[in-house]
């Protein structure tokens, strides 16, 4: 980086920050991007200037913001730049693995760096993630509780030795355990099977406590949550920020500036936060986890609950429970009541002196408090929760469990998520049908956007914290691509409208015509599981090209594979709508299969859609349609992902063009040249196949 492109102090400037700091920071603003945008070898964009500038008024004026930003903008920097040059604690939160290693290993360091000349301190950043994802060092070096009732045991020995693969993996991670500096589970390569790091690892209800435990001055975790708590800046994930808005204790260090990455995803990672599953599998465990150092009575009883729930879920079928049954409540009943027992037991056996036993009893009594307290959340019959019962293979064959969700969290992050804080929620897919008003109202946010600035924290009329609603104002700064010109979307309106079998012979045969087109290049998203498998065995049968399935490699192998081979086609289903990055000629065709709807038989999308008709609204709309337009809008991103990407979204299902709602649709997907036109769409593929340059390899991690 050259000295013209250094941020110079304002003349002085001094160390210690003066008191209208926010407001000359605000004026060099332009000048810390430049910096920043410099520092990382990227190129400045208007968008990404204009969001920059939203987001240092937000925080300047304690506003909540929304900003859909396209893929190329840049808004990692369009929103660390202006949180940096504030001064007060942020943190980000982020949905996937991706984003965080990017922000930490590479935008921020180099970011702190541009901006420390002219802000004259250099502001420290860290990680922060939910403990069992660090390894434990008494579970390490002391053993893993056993479940037998033998108190502690080799993880090693008991899992065969060090021959079998899940031996081979613990023993690995207890070397590792003696290397690593952080102890995170991302930081090991190659990485190990749920199973063998869950060898190694304690949640939260099951550590023994800083304390209380012979490595708690070493302990990873512990160190994460130090680190974050000195930190300017935290890098979390939506499943933390979840925990912190849900339970009482928070989990984040107090901040006054939280910027959520990736918002399109945080309903559904609080949702997931908040569900809560009755298992067999769990009621055994917790049993087998008790019977050492619970009384006999109180074991039995569980026991007995666990043996006539186990009877009962192997006949129960699948659906929404609205009330629940009486020989269901009773059991369940039976189950709260036992788990009681035990957790009164453990606490009255407990020693003073810490012991081996110590780690048993927390983790038998993690187990009997989890099933307390889900048992409790489901006799309850909140009318804020959701009710089913689900049989997944999952829990083994003809075994099936009890969920409980919440109907709406909207509520629980408009109390939780909002005061005390300015939050920019961010992502490339915020407007749907042309608008905020459906992401901001899932997201806890009224209906209607309201200018922020008659809301500031010098208004003592309208303070964070007072029971008002969080006023808010959304931006779309656009995308640095040219979608008309570089994208057309083309719908199959000739097809008849999908049912609800994948075997759809017209749609694979033209499947198969636009593979050819193509010259393979193609993504698959589909609807289902089996639509992609029935789709991969076909065109396995018709064509030369190599069809690469989900589920048949890891995900990062296949995307690997799909961006070296120019003539290779990758079907899936849910994470490729969202997770395929690959610029550059591999993917030039991106094919969906039909509109994304939620299954008509899907517990809680169906609840919420009653939910919202009972109240006079359009459920359908506002529920059933909401989600399909966001995967729809994710999905169609896959297509570029860079300035010279060309290519073609090719949507195989009629109602797109012909419903009264396709429009809807189409207003929520990049702005691709739309045509309906199949020979039109066959030559154009064609046409870019043909002058296709050599693709661009992702590379291989570690």
């Amino acid at each position: 980086m050259t000295n013209d492109s250094q941020p110079q102090p304002l003349p002085g400037d001094d160390e210690a920050a003066p008191a209208d700091a926010p407001a000359v920071k605000r004026s060099r603003l332009p000048d810390l991007l430049h910096a920043a945008v410099a520092a990382v070898g990227g190129v400045e964009r208007p968008g990404q200037v204009r969001m920059a500038e939203a987001v240092a008024d937000a925080v300047d004026h304690g506003e909540h913001l929304l900003v859909q930003a396209g893929t190329g903008t840049g808004k990692s920097l369009a929103y660390l730049v202006p949180a940096l040059a504030h001064g007060d604690k942020v943190v980000v939160a982020t949905a996937t693995l991706a984003l965080q290693r990017q922000l930490v290993e590479r935008d921020l360091p180099r970011t702190v760096d541009a901006l420390h000349p002219v802000l004259r301190r250099r502001p420290e950043f860290a990680m922060l993630k939910g403990r069992s994802n660090y390894l434990c060092l008494h579970r390490a070096h002391e053993g893993t509780p056993s479940e037998e009732g033998e108190g502690l045991f080799d993880p090693v020995e008991a899992l065969g030795g060090p021959t079998g693969k899940l031996g081979r993996d613990v023993l690995r991670l207890r070397e590792w355990a003696d290397e690593t500096e952080t102890g995170d589970r991302d930081d090991l390569t190659p990485g190990v099977s749920d199973k063998a790091w869950a060898q190694l690892s304690v949640t939260s209800k099951e550590c023994l406590g800083a304390t209380r435990c012979a490595y708690g001055q070493e302990c990873f975790a512990e160190k994460a949550r130090e680190r974050a708590k000195l930190a300017d800046v935290v890098v979390t994930n939506h499943a933390m920020l979840a925990i912190d808005a849900i339970e009482g204790a928070p989990v984040l260090p107090e901040h006054a500036m939280l910027i959520v990455d990736e918002a399109h995803e945080l309903v559904n990672r609080v949702t997931g936060a908040a569900t809560a599953e009755l298992t067999v599998g769990a009621v055994n465990r917790a049993v087998k986890r008790a019977a050492r150092l619970a009384n006999e009575k109180a074991v039995d009883a569980l026991q007995a609950a666990a043996e006539s729930y186990h009877g009962l879920m192997e006949t129960a079928q699948p659906g929404r429970v609205e009330e629940l049954p009486e020989y269901l409540s009773y059991a369940v009943s039976a189950i709260r009541d036992a788990a009681r027992q035990v957790i009164t037991s453990l606490g009255e056996t407990r020693d003073k002196a810490l012991t081996d036993e110590d780690a048993v009893r927390k983790q038998a009594m993690a187990s009997a408090d989890t099933l307390h307290e889900t048992a409790e959340r489901l006799l309850a019959e909140s009318e804020y929760d959701v009710v089913w019962i689900e049989r997944s293979d999952r829990f083994g064959p003809g075994t099936a469990s009890l969920r409980v969700a919440p109907l709406n969290v909207a509520g629980l992050l408009r109390e939780n998520l909002y005061k005390e804080r300015s939050v920019v929620l961010t992502s490339a897919t915020l407007k749907l049908g042309g608008d905020f008003n459906g992401v901001a109202g899932s997201l806890g946010l009224p209906g209607e956007g309201r200018l922020a600035d008659v809301r500031t924290p010098q208004d003592p009329e309208l303070e964070f914290g007072e029971d008002t609603p969080p006023y808010w104002r959304g931006i779309d700064v656009g995308s640095p691509f040219d979608y008309p010109k570089q994208g057309i979307l083309y719908v199959a309106k000739h097809l008849p409208p999908p049912g609800r079998e994948p075997d759809r012979p017209e749609m694979l045969a033209e499947l198969e015509e636009l593979i050819g087109a193509a010259g393979g290049r193609t993504l698959g998203l589909f609807s289902s599981m089996r639509a992609a498998q029935a789709a991969a065995e076909a065109m396995r049968e018709r064509l030369d090209n190599r069809i690469l399935l989900q589920g048949e490699d890891t995900l990062g192998e296949l995307i690997r594979d799909f961006a070296s081979e120019p003539a290779a086609c990758l079907f899936g289903t849910l994470s490729l709508w969202q997770g395929v990055d690959v610029p550059g000629s591999a993917c030039q065709l991106v094919v969906m299969d039909r509109i994304p709807f939620p299954r008509p038989d899907d517990p809680l999308m169906s609840a919420r859609q009653k939910a919202v008709e009972e109240a006079g609204g359009n459920g359908f709309m506002a529920v059933a349609a909401n989600h399909a337009a966001l995967l729809m809008a994710q999905g169609a991103g896959r297509l570029v992902r860079a300035v010279d990407d060309r290519g073609v979204v090719a949507v195989l299902d009629p109602r797109l063009a012909t419903a009264r709602y396709g429009s809807y649709f189409r207003s929520s997907m990049p702005e691709f040249w739309y045509t309906t036109d199949r020979n039109q769409v066959r030559r154009s593929l064609a046409a870019i196949d043909a002058s296709a340059p050599e693709p661009r390899p992702v590379a291989k991690r570690g």
